[in-house]
């Protein structure tokens, strides 16, 4: 394994990797794989110093805005978008800025949410505190977008099936992922789904991309 290569994808990618592996073996069920991540995520998201950080990443806003802005692809202005795992809203506002959506979130850590709320109070209606395992959204939406490594690797084709029961479009992403490959792509069409777009830009590892993926709901 290249460890130089795995934490230019993944910061955190040893722990991660433990928790997988905990999972895998049977030391821990779903809940207790989503507690130990949570614990993992959500202590470094409350201290973050910018609005980046709270979210997620590590770039400046030049930087954030590189990366993140591939989901502006997936949309188009006036539609209702959802973002699973918002954190503290950054990407919901950068959405509105960047591609005129509606933005809604959903996420997993109350504390989180409440963050959210508290820098977005125009939208706090909007942001709602639910596993997007089993989550029963109140509506549809047009796009929602997701990572698949929210829940254990086991759980990512009912979560895609289960988001595209109230998804028009599904978009998975921003990942970091190796150039040559499609190792994600790959797993989504093994599972039967049509890849219905795709957006991606230069990673500053030189092995790496940015990338991003959908898929549309049948009919």
């Amino acid at each position: 394994m290249d460890e130089e290569l795995e934490y230019a994808k993944e910061r955190s990618w040893r722990e991660v990797a433990a928790i997988d592996a905990a999972h895998e073996r049977g030391e821990l069920d779903d809940d207790g794989w989503h507690t130990a991540i949570a614990a993992l995520v959500v202590p470094a998201y409350l201290r973050a110093e910018t609005p980046e950080g709270g979210s997620g990443s590590s770039r400046d806003a030049a930087g954030w805005e590189y990366a993140r802005s591939l989901i502006a692809d997936a949309v188009e202005a006036g539609q209702t978008f959802l973002d699973v795992g918002c954190a503290n809203g950054h990407l919901m506002e950068s959405m509105a800025r960047w591609a005129r959506v509606e933005p809604f979130g959903l996420e997993i850590s109350p504390e989180l949410a409440g963050l959210a709320c508290q820098r977005l109070p125009q939208w706090r209606d909007r942001i709602w505190v639910g596993n997007v395992a089993d989550w029963d959204p109140p509506q549809r939406f047009d796009v929602v977008r997701v990572s698949l490594d929210y829940v254990p690797a086991p759980r990512r084709r009912h979560l895609v099936e289960r988001v595209l029961t109230y998804a028009g479009r599904l978009v998975i992403g921003v990942f970091n992922e190796e150039r040559e490959v499609r190792s994600l792509e790959d797993e989504v069409a093994a599972w039967g789904f049509e890849i219905s777009g795709r957006s991606e830009r230069d990673h500053p590892h030189p092995r790496l991309a940015y990338r991003a993926f959908w898929l549309d709901a049948a009919g």
